[in-house]
């Protein structure tokens, strides 16, 4: 099995022989924080575009840079490079993650993850003084962020899933959405 390596800390991706496609294993993204961060937006797990590219949320269909944008008041944001693109989430102490750190997965749907392996979101946690919320990007993100945490001590939002995967409510109504539960804790 021959691994190929991203510049990013924490990404790898995986390419198996073909005849192996069952034994596919995926690695997530480094957490993208600081000690400010007051909003950790958990996703699932990154999709194949942003396993290859290194970087969050990197389909151009996938709305969370255009929601982003609108909460934090930042219109060009989507357009700015990635390094960039952090660094106004850190500004505005937003802090993003996975709850999925490894998995086997054909394509990049959530339905599609087998074999995951949680992330160390307890440790993380820990790194988080400032932390309000923790902002899970769809069901499963939630699903699994309960898991981990069980009963925490913060909120623990499920919030409409940006992934083109789920194109059933508009761009508008998960600004609304995602809006309504973080405003509070920007």
């Amino acid at each position: 099995m021959k691994a190929r390596q991203s510049s990013q800390p924490g990404a790898a991706l995986t390419t198996p022989p073909a005849s192996a496609a069952d034994d596919i294993r995926l690695t997530g993204l480094a957490p993208v924080f600081d000690t400010q961060v007051r909003v950790l937006v958990l996703g699932s797990f990154p999709g194949v575009a942003s396993l290859e590219a290194a970087q969050y949320y990197a389909h151009p269909r996938n709305a969370f840079w255009p929601v982003m944008a609108a909460l934090l008041g930042e219109p060009d944001l989507p357009a700015r490079a990635y390094a960039q693109r952090l660094q106004v989430l850190l500004a505005h102490h937003v802090g993003v993650w996975d709850a999925v750190a490894s998995c086997q997965r054909d394509g990049s749907l959530d339905t599609a993850i087998v074999d995951a392996q949680p992330s160390d979101l307890l440790a993380l946690l820990r790194r988080l003084p400032a932390l309000r919320v923790i902002a899970c990007n769809g069901a499963l993100a939630h699903k699994e962020t309960v898991a981990l945490v069980g009963d925490p001590s913060l909120p623990v939002l499920r919030l409409p899933s940006t992934s083109p995967a789920h194109a059933g409510r508009s761009l508008v109504d998960k600004i609304a959405a995602w809006r309504e539960a973080l405003a509070p804790h920007l």
